[in-house]
């Protein structure tokens, strides 16, 4: 049998960062269709103090490696944040994927009660135990930040809807 914990969040991941590829190429379609330069997207806020659907795909990204790694017990992967364009986001997305496809299901075993620390040595360091971790602090940032890309994007004029925020499940 498959640990819930990572039934609860790899394939879910997997999912969602899909879809979001597939609407990352969906708005890069709709500025070269409608001649508006990319930035205008991928430097969009929903408000002033908040971060842009660039660092809204990259933070997503981020989360999803984080957390399978902490969970499965591996090293978190280093990935640079220095994506400036839609096709630097779809390589991130595509190397994002591959890592959690590298990820097996059976180190998730057991890690429902493993502690998990973050920020360690900081002030803000915090210990959560996997289950927590999991579901009370990573799915909701995670979701956090994929629905606001998501809305970023619709809010500014691209044709996307439930359907493509949802992808393949």
């Amino acid at each position: 049998m498959t640990s819930p914990m990572y039934t609860h969040s790899v394939p879910v991941f997997v999912q969602m960062l899909a879809a979001l590829k597939t609407i990352l190429s969906q708005a890069n379609e709709h500025v070269v269709a409608k001649s508006i330069e990319p930035d205008a997207l991928l430097q969009a806020r929903l408000f002033p103090d908040m971060f842009p659907l660039l660092k809204q795909v990259q933070i997503a990204a981020d989360f999803s490696r984080g957390i399978s790694a902490r969970l499965a017990g591996v090293d978190v992967p280093v990935v640079e944040g220095d994506q400036k364009s839609f096709a630097d986001l779809d390589a991130l997305l595509t190397q994002t994927l591959a890592f959690l496809d590298s990820v097996n299901p059976s180190q998730f075993e057991g890690k429902e009660s493993s502690e998990i620390v973050l920020r360690p040595g900081t002030p803000k360091e915090k210990k959560l135990s996997g289950q927590t971790y999991l579901a009370n602090y990573g799915l909701p940032q995670f979701f956090f930040h994929v629905t606001t890309a998501y809305d970023i994007l619709r809010h500014n004029g691209v044709a996307i809807g439930k359907r493509d925020y949802m992808g393949a499940y």
